[in-house]
């Protein structure tokens, strides 16, 4: 690895780098950073206490290249964190990298050209999940969206996605203006879902590529998203949420939104959490909607129908134990459905062939996007061309 020693003082792009106890990925996802062929970075790697060799590493990584900022604080959770990164960045523009994942090195040089070309507030790309050092690519994109400047209360499919802050990046201003910052809740679970929405209600010039950078490691076992322990983290999220839509007036037209993708993530954890703690979650999950019924911003519409079923179940049932049972036949219908797929695509090929169709129709519109981002920077570096021309023969 050779000694990078830019160090500049106005970096464009601050790379964070939430780390707690990963030294197995740690030197991975560096990697992955140092070696970007968009030099003009900082990277704030954020150690939240660890207790294995993680803090060493990053100490030797930053003694190989001065772009690295090591912030070493007592443990205090993701969000806090994150924070503390938004704090420290100089960066024109933000990017997050977590510490058990990897990024193309090719990211952000693509991400911020596309930034700068269409004046976007945030940059939004596809990623890849990765098990078993195996990659999936992701289209969660809706591609008839890509490869144009949108305002996101406009098209308000991408409030009901997965957070996926990583494959993104973010204006510094605008997040500074908007106010936009992550809860301080304890550990790791679910802080990037107040961020995510929060980052879609306040933007008005977001810019989406189908094209893919990321690589999500799904297999980590000490990963929060397998930890249902703290389960009552996703609803503080959504508290935070709700009082940022009302305070700067959001709320008469993300409301419906915001409950529709509420339950999308409740949804998640009735369908995983364990007995003893489904009771209190259930509760809570009947307290907020009937609120949320009351003030009439629930729209069938919205929902797709098992949840919308369970949704309705949960607001006309008193009784917590039917609710469990119901949740239970739901599990189990879900899962047979799963396997009767398994089963069908096996016997009928023809059906697997249409979903082979499917993916190589989206897969069209990925490359569309591709080639259009490439044509988009190729005309940036003629004008460049252009204009240094002119100056030299000015000079």
């Amino acid at each position: 690895m050779s000694k990078h020693k830019e160090n500049k003082s106005n970096p464009l792009i601050s790379v964070l780098v939430p780390i707690y106890n990963v030294e197995k990925y740690l030197k991975q996802c560096l990697n992955s950073i140092i070696n970007q062929t968009f030099k003009d970075i900082e990277i704030i790697c954020l150690n939240d206490g660890s207790t294995d060799n993680s803090l060493q590493i990053i100490k030797d990584f930053q003694e190989r290249d001065s772009r690295i900022v090591v912030v070493d604080k007592p443990n205090s959770g993701y969000g806090d964190s994150m924070n503390l990164g938004l704090e420290k960045a100089k960066g024109e523009y933000i990017g997050i990298v977590e510490s058990d994942d990897y990024i193309d090195l090719d990211a952000f040089e693509k991400l911020y050209h596309l930034a700068k070309i269409n004046d976007a507030e945030v940059v939004r790309a596809n990623y890849y999940t990765n098990k078993n050092h195996t990659d999936k690519k992701l289209y969660y994109i809706n591609p008839v969206d890509a490869g144009k400047v949108v305002d996101p209360a406009r098209h308000t499919w991408i409030f009901l996605q997965a957070p996926a802050i990583w494959s993104a990046i973010y204006k510094r201003d605008f997040l500074n203006k908007n106010h936009i910052r992550f809860l301080p809740t304890p550990g790791a679970s679910y802080q990037d879902t107040g961020f995510n929405f929060k980052v879609w209600a306040a933007a008005k010039r977001a810019y989406f590529t189908t094209e893919a950078f990321l690589h999500y490691r799904i297999d980590n076992e000490s990963s929060s998203v397998n930890n249902p322990g703290k389960v009552m983290n996703v609803c503080y999220e959504y508290e935070s949420i709700e009082e940022y839509l009302r305070k700067y007036h959001y709320f008469e037209e993300l409301g419906p939104i915001m409950e529709t993708a509420k339950f999308g993530a409740y949804y998640w954890n009735l369908l995983r959490l364990k007995p003893k703690l489904l009771r209190d979650f259930i509760k809570r999950t009947k307290e907020e909607f009937q609120k949320a019924d009351n003030e009439h911003i629930l729209f069938e519409n919205y929902f797709d129908a098992p949840k919308w079923e369970m949704l309705q179940y949960i607001l006309n049932h008193h009784n917590i134990n039917s609710i469990k049972l119901y949740i239970k036949r739901q599990k189990l219908k879900l899962l047979i459905r799963s396997k009767l797929k398994d089963i069908y695509l096996t016997i009928f090929p023809t059906y697997r062939k249409q979903a082979l169709i499917s993916e190589l129709i989206t897969e069209l519109y990925s490359e569309s996007d591709l080639v259009e981002t490439r044509l988009k920077l190729l005309e940036d570096q003629r004008k460049k061309h252009q204009e240094a021309n002119h100056e030299n023969t000015k000079n």
